[in-house]
């Protein structure tokens, strides 16, 4: 402990980047090696014997036992630090790799496309930083040499950079890839470090390529519109080397690697007279048979592979299908000496356009030059293109097309001269055309017409399906990540937002769940007061949801209110919903029953309504002990008067709201009251015969109980508005 303690002391003292003496490095160096031996007790037991630690012969061994026990994270004993001791400071080997916010933006994430960075965290006084600097240094220049970037961000000077990156600790190791950030989690070793670069390369940029599968592989230029590349070596596992390249020219090669000491192989090795021993890379375009290229080399270095596929980066007469394609294959020209012409055959897909191609492309391969290409299109996938050059003539249709172009500006204006006739390939036609290329070459006037063309279509950008789909299963695996890997502190909102949507959908479940099962469920009063309370103050929430609603039946369910059903509805009747009584007797039952369902079928959309009828016959006293309570009923008289059992009640309609102990009433229209004379007996007989389906009678008795419930709905109207008079009872009478 002593030890340590004095180290650290002595260290912050003479440190390089903190002291100016000009003594301080060599100090500082002699400090760095008085702990390492100090601190390590078979070089401490070596130097007491012998003067020396014997660094010459352990260190390697040591450096791999020390790297040897890292595993999850980056874990450091600091009471062991092993500094490089070499005569310039430690941060010179970092400078040029050194990162800023600009930089990194601007230039190394659009840079990440076309190659994988590794970078690493560093600050002042991390000793972990400069435990990894002898592994990293020697990775760094490995990978660089194969085509990684190397990146260095200093967390002390470039702090928004580190929190953009979300490194909040130091030393922090990142790769980064199509603009995605990736932390290394494992030990700083060489080989996991190589594992890391690699395991951030898609897994589908190089397929295995045997005897099989190699024609299928070759024949895919025409549907990809793609060179292919072919690599044979001896080693069982793609390099490294080969998978980078790959990426890099992914959007213009596609790429397939042979393991020549592989099992069948042997036939593919034969037919393209591989030498096994020797890395050999194979270029073919629109011929399988033999490749267009070919580079053989014992050390295969990643400049002279990028040379090589430079070259050869289209097919010898490449399709346009898009936009991009066309401004590669047919720059703009900068100057006179830099003009370049596309040669562009318009045809079709098919065997009727084959012979055309063939004679097309074999006229391209021989006039190969660098300031023309030639390139084809199909005019029914890009029908705009194609009707600019042409101007829709007869004597093209059906038939191939030769067009000679020259880009002037990038807004699409192009001139041009298209062939008299029609492309058939004959001999006729190449001398037609070659005459006409070698006028170009010193009248530039030969193209004598201008157009614009609009942009060309993307025909290989997959759906917008898939699109979307890949953009979720990276977002997932975004997600996923971060779950495990991230800084907790950049998690927490996540999880916040997370754990409250997750309580509130819960909570919204339960409570749905407990009102449910309380609707469904016949409870006593006292259970359901506070929903009642909501639901039927002055009954407006009532009288909103019954008006929205329509009749879903087209006929009326009026049950007889009996003491078998009273309690289920009446006494027990749910919160919330009401038993529209209509009072008869059985002379009135028929008459009152087609009035009352004529009156009423508008309301019976609305599930809180519910029609039943009340036998005057059999329950005279039940309704005289209700009507007791109806404080402008007429008198009521008692069981002595002699004209007790003659009144007449037919053509009342109670309106029953068994929860909250009311009721409200309506009593019949009469002859001679406000607001009505009898009706005519055919208005009521149309109506009732649609309805009911049945036959009235027009006798005057009839049309009088119909009359009754005159002027009913107007009633049931003001009863879903809650403006009718309410009369309470302390309780429901037995029915019997």
């Amino acid at each position: 402990a002593d030890i340590k303690k004095a180290y650290k002391r002595l260290a912050r003292e003479w440190h390089p980047d903190k002291n100016k003496d000009p003594g301080a490095e060599d100090k500082f160096i002699q400090i760095s090696k008085a702990y390492e031996i100090l601190s390590n007790e078979e070089k401490r037991a070596n130097f007491d014997r012998y003067g020396d630690a014997g660094e010459s012969q352990g260190y390697s061994q040591h450096q791999h036992r020390q790297f040897h026990h890292f595993h999850e994270g980056f874990y450091f004993d600091e009471s062991f630090f092993h500094f490089p001791f070499n005569s310039e400071r430690r941060d010179t080997s970092d400078e040029k790799y050194l990162l800023h916010f600009s930089h990194y933006i601007n230039e190394i994430v659009p840079d990440s496309f076309k190659k994988p960075y590794l970078i690493k965290i560093t600050s002042d006084w991390c000793f972990s930083c400069i435990h990894i600097e002898p592994v990293w240094k020697e990775v760094a220049q490995e990978l660089e040499a194969l085509g990684v970037g190397i990146g260095v961000v200093h967390a002390g000077y470039e702090r928004r950079l580190a929190h953009h990156l979300g490194a909040h600790s130091t030393p922090s190791i990142l790769g980064l890839i199509n603009g995605k950030i990736t932390f290394f989690h494992n030990a700083v070793i060489r080989e996991n470090l190589r594992q890391f670069v690699e395991n951030l390369l898609p897994g589908n940029l190089v397929e295995k390529i045997t005897d099989k599968n190699y024609i299928r592989f070759l024949s895919n230029w025409k549907k990809e519109n793609k060179p292919h590349v072919l690599l044979f070596d001896h080693m069982p596992v793609v390099p490294l080397l080969y998978k980078l390249t790959a990426f890099a020219y992914r959007d213009y090669l596609s790429f397939g690697y042979v393991y020549v000491g592989l099992r069948g192989t042997e036939q593919l090795s034969s037919q393209y007279n591989i030498n096994v021993y020797t890395p050999t890379m194979m270029i073919f375009k629109e011929h399988v048979d033999r490749p267009a290229d070919v580079v053989q080399a014992r050390d295969m270095k990643k400049q002279l592979i990028d040379d090589f596929l430079s070259q050869n980066k289209f097919l010898m007469v490449a399709r346009l299908t898009s936009q991009r394609l066309f401004q590669e294959l047919c720059p703009v020209k900068k100057s006179h000496r830099q003009r370049k012409h596309c040669v562009v055959l318009i045809t079709g897909e098919g065997d009727k356009f084959a012979e055309a191609y063939e004679a097309f492309l074999t006229f391209a391969v021989a006039n190969t030059k660098d300031t023309l290409k030639f390139v084809h299109i199909y005019n029914d996938r890009q029908p705009e293109f194609v009707d600019a050059l042409l101007m829709d003539e007869e004597k093209y249709r059906g038939k191939s097309a030769v067009v000679i172009l020259e880009r002037r500006n990038n807004a699409g204006k192009i001139a041009y001269k298209t062939l008299e006739e029609a492309w058939q390939g004959s001999k006729e036609d190449n001398f037609i055309l070659l005459d006409l290329l070698d006028q170009l070459r010193t009248d530039s006037g030969l193209l004598s017409s201008e157009t614009v063309l609009a942009d060309l279509n993307d025909e290989l950008a997959p759906m917008f399906l898939i699109r979307w789909l890949y953009s979720m299963l990276d977002y997932i695996s975004d997600c996923w990540d971060s779950l495990f890997h991230s800084n907790w502190r950049e998690m927490m909102p996540l999880l916040s937002l997370l754990f409250s949507a997750l309580f509130i959908l819960f909570g919204t479940v339960i409570v749905q769940a407990f009102s449910d099962s309380s609707d469904t469920r016949d409870s006593p009063p006292s259970e359901k007061e506070e929903t009642a309370v909501k639901t039927e103050k002055n009954d407006p929430s009532f009288s909103k949801e019954s008006n929205s609603r329509i009749p879903k039946k087209g006929f009326v369910e009026v049950t007889e209110l009996t003491d078998i059903n009273y309690n289920s509805n009446l006494v027990r009747l749910r919160p919330g919903h009401m038993n529209v009584v209509l009072i008869l007797s059985n002379s009135t039952k028929t008459a009152l029953l087609q009035k009352f369902a004529l009156e009423v079928y508008t309301f019976t959309g609305s599930s809180s309504l519910h029609f039943s009828f009340l036998s005057l016959d059999k329950h005279r006293e039940w309704l005289e002990y209700l009507l007791e309570f109806a404080q402008d009923a007429a008198p009521i008289p008692n069981q002595y008067d002699k004209h007790f059992l003659e009144r007449d009640y037919t053509g009342y309609v109670l309106a029953l709201n068994g929860h909250k102990k009311y009721f409200c009433l309506f009593k019949p229209h009469r002859s001679g009251d406000e607001g009505g004379t009898l009706g005519s007996c055919e208005d009521y007989d149309s109506s009732l015969a649609t309805e009911a389906r049945g036959k009235s009678s027009c006798s005057p008795g009839s049309r009088s109980i119909k009359n009754k419930l005159h002027k009913l709905s107007f009633w049931m109207e003001r009863l879903l508005e809650g403006s009718l008079q309410r009369f309470y009872i302390p309780s429901w009478p037995a029915l019997d």
